[in-house]
């Protein structure tokens, strides 16, 4: 599975990058653009069967499973929202947990969404259907 932090021996990150500097001394550079860009690739290789799931990413979380900071992505409205698919922990968290799923992950998270849509389509993302809808048509 794909980490979204990586720790370097290096004391200057790569441009794109903030650093901060833990007590060993070691830097842990935290990507900004690179870090949307590889889950934006993940979602698509992921979900490549499924083209409105990709368009669910896109709108729901721009692509983005974390923050600049390394922390889980949460909605802005329902911060129980989380990650890349926006999974609302409030509502699934039990059945990920009993699923043996952990909805933190980029992949687990990504999982659940597909476990959803099997078992229920696009509803659980019917909220932000006015962003993905118009290329429903185009996908199929």
């Amino acid at each position: 599975m794909a980490a979204t932090a990586s720790t370097v021996e290096v004391q200057e990150a790569a441009y794109g990058h903030i650093a901060s500097q833990n007590d060993a001394g070691i830097v842990t550079e935290v990507a900004k653009i690179s870090d949307i860009m590889s889950t934006e690739a993940i979602v698509r290789s992921y979900f490549a069967d499924i083209p409105v799931m990709i368009d669910v990413a896109r709108c729901e979380s721009a692509f983005r499973h974390t923050t600049t900071d390394g922390s889980i992505l949460l909605g802005r409205i329902d911060p129980a929202d989380t990650g890349v698919m926006q999974i609302n922990k409030r509502y699934h968290q039990k059945s990920a947990t009993a699923m043996q799923i952990n909805l933190d992950d980029v992949y687990g998270n990504m999982e659940y969404a597909r476990y959803l849509y099997e078992t229920q389509g696009t509803r659980p993302w019917s909220a932000s259907m006015p962003c993905w809808g118009n290329s429903l048509a185009a996908n199929y």
